[in-house]
């Protein structure tokens, strides 16, 4: 009775060993291959700069919610996040490793979104090939995918309510005649970006204008008004005043996806990444440079994304209300016919300045979970031909990808300031709402 008895235990012990085997780690770096790899997608399409934080938010969530429901030490982003649902736990016929979930949940999140989607099979396969290399089992794999599945479905349907979809069914929008409007620029004159993203649901934001900004300096062509003033500030400073550190740090913050090179009668599109894939980036660099865990690299990207999408929603509602006329525009047609931007000018209207605006919210963002005076290399851009720079802060990086775009010409000073302002706002409000949930569940 006694050798039956120990060998059942026995028999219940080996079960139990077998459903919960012990499978090997993943990192942060796992996570910021899924997102380098969307970013060289999003340069493939040349998607725009706000489409871009939408899809790094939906696949970090993806991502965010495998690692929620299997660490008790993250919290959930409903009540943090609008309309957040409750995500079913899926149940899977065996093993899994949440980790690895988590990681094959962006992938289907980020190949059911992006334009070029299906070319991440390719890397999925290769990661996972990379995953049997390093032991995973077959079957750990293929129950983790199919975890990874069922919560990318529930998080795709959550984007699918956010009015996204009904942008398309909106009247093509055309550019106002007025004088002092924002009106397409060249090399590639294209037609407004986004012009309609204020109209999504925002992730944390009450509304897409809580953190309206004061309006722009008023448009005038009279040489004593505070507008012809800024006009010169941006041409003595984007001319005659461009030392070689501010041409460096122009070049640096362009994030421009829509540059264009002029070969004779040949424009060309040159490779740039989108100010918000840099700033995923610099998460990334915080992440592992600070040694933070699998499971807090997540919600990192996870809310610097989130607030990246609210910053832009913020930002693009004022710049198609007061639709004010870019510095080229404005310098040509009263001050130099012959005057250029040392940047291009992105196709869209001038105020707020993007940049500013989402630079400020992430620097808030990444301010609350690495701290202040944060000693770091930014190399993101190395990977497209520019040398790293070094700050001593988050802050420090925003105030210099902001004041860039006034460096860069395609942006007036008004533009940068309130832009900060904005995206510091938005920001703050994120963060103040994460340590409220934080709260209440410690």
């Amino acid at each position: 009775m006694r050798k039956l008895l120990f060998l059942s235990l026995c028999i219940v012990c080996f079960i139990g060993c077998s459903k919960h085997e012990k499978s090997p780690e993943l990192s942060n770096k796992d996570i910021a291959k899924v997102l380098d790899e969307m970013t060289a997608l999003m340069i493939h399409d040349v998607t725009n700069p706000p489409l871009a934080a939408r899809f790094f938010t939906y696949a970090s969530l993806s991502g965010y919610e495998v690692v929620v429901q299997n660490d008790s030490n993250c919290i959930s982003m409903k009540g943090v996040l609008n309309d957040y649902p409750d995500i079913v736990k899926p149940s899977v016929p065996g093993p899994h490793s949440y980790q690895l979930s988590a990681i094959l949940a962006m992938i289907a999140t980020a190949k059911k979104m992006q334009p070029s989607g299906s070319l991440f099979e390719k890397y999925e396969q290769v990661f996972l090939d990379s995953c049997k290399k390093i032991g995973f089992s077959d079957d750990v794999m293929e129950n983790s995918k199919l975890y990874g599945q069922q919560i990318s479905k529930q998080i795709l349907a959550y984007a699918k309510a956010d009015r996204y979809n009904r942008i398309s069914n909106y009247p093509r929008y055309t550019p106002l005649t007025k004088e002092g409007s924002w009106y397409p620029t060249p090399p590639g004159y294209f037609a407004p970006v986004e012009p309609y993203f204020n109209t999504i649901r925002p992730f944390a934001l009450d509304s897409c204008s809580q953190f309206k900004p004061v309006p722009p300096v008023p448009f005038s062509k009279d040489k004593n008004s505070a507008f012809y003033k800024l006009m010169l500030g941006n041409y003595v400073d984007g001319g005659a005043g461009l030392t070689p550190e501010r041409r460096a740090i122009a070049a640096f913050w362009d994030c421009n996806p829509f540059a264009l090179k002029s070969d004779g009668h040949l424009l060309t599109g040159m490779k740039k990444i989108s100010p918000g894939a840099h700033w995923m980036g610099i998460a990334g660099i915080a992440c592992q440079q600070s040694k933070f865990n699998f499971s807090k690299s997540m919600e990192v990207y996870t809310i610097v994304a989130a607030g990246l999408t609210d910053s832009f929603i913020s930002c693009w509602d004022e710049k198609f209300r007061s639709n004010r006329i870019r510095p080229e525009t404005a310098i040509r047609s009263y001050i130099d016919p012959k005057w250029k931007p040392l940047l291009q000018t992105p196709p869209f209207p001038e105020y707020l300045s993007g940049h500013s605006s989402i630079s400020a919210a992430s620097s808030v963002i990444l301010t609350h979970y690495f701290g202040d005076n944060y000693h770091y290399t930014d190399n993101v851009e190395e990977a497209y031909g520019l040398p790293a720079r070094k700050f001593t802060s988050f802050k420090e990086a925003a105030k210099e990808g902001a004041i860039s775009r006034y460096w860069g010409g395609i942006h007036f000073m008004d533009a940068i300031d309130n832009g900060m302002t904005t995206g510091n706002g938005v920001g703050e409000w994120i963060v103040s709402k994460l340590k409220a949930k934080q709260a209440k569940q410690s």
